[in-house]
């Protein structure tokens, strides 16, 4: 911080202008500084957060895994109180082959309304200015 400095004369004199403006260039800076380092520290913080989040998914969705085999067997189990235990296997794979091939043809008509990714109303909006700009361009040569 600038200080105050005695003359010659004994009398006290305040910083130069000059002075003053480095020293609000060299704060500005140190804070900029300061305060980019900040940001990094709290993005690393929340990024680590954020990591072992998905692995508690990944985990997660591993012993979800795990419980639907436990569940297939049980249903294979039960039904083959009711029938040969082939035809109770067969009967749970058919069934999660019909779930699986609706799940997959629900997926293709959701992805094929996504493509192309193109902002296709911003787009035409796009379009549409340029047409109006182009008629009143017309208009005003006439």
């Amino acid at each position: 911080m600038p200080q105050i400095t005695e003359r010659r004369d004994g009398r006290q004199s305040e910083p130069s202008v000059a002075e003053l403006f480095k020293e609000l260039s060299d704060q500005t800076s140190r804070l900029v500084h300061d305060e980019v380092e900040l940001a990094k520290v709290e993005l690393g913080e929340k990024a680590k957060s954020a990591g072992l989040g998905a692995g508690m998914f990944g985990g997660a969705a591993l012993f979800g895994l795990y419980a639907l085999g436990a569940l297939t067997a049980t249903v294979i189990l039960a039904l083959s109180t009711a029938v040969a235990g082939w035809v109770a296997a067969l009967i749970v794979t058919v069934v999660y082959a019909v779930i699986a091939g609706v799940l997959a043809l629900t997926g293709k008509t959701r992805v094929q309304k996504a493509t192309p990714p193109v902002p296709e109303q911003a787009r035409d909006s796009v379009k549409r200015d340029i047409a109006e700009t182009k008629a009143h361009a017309r208009a005003g040569r006439r």
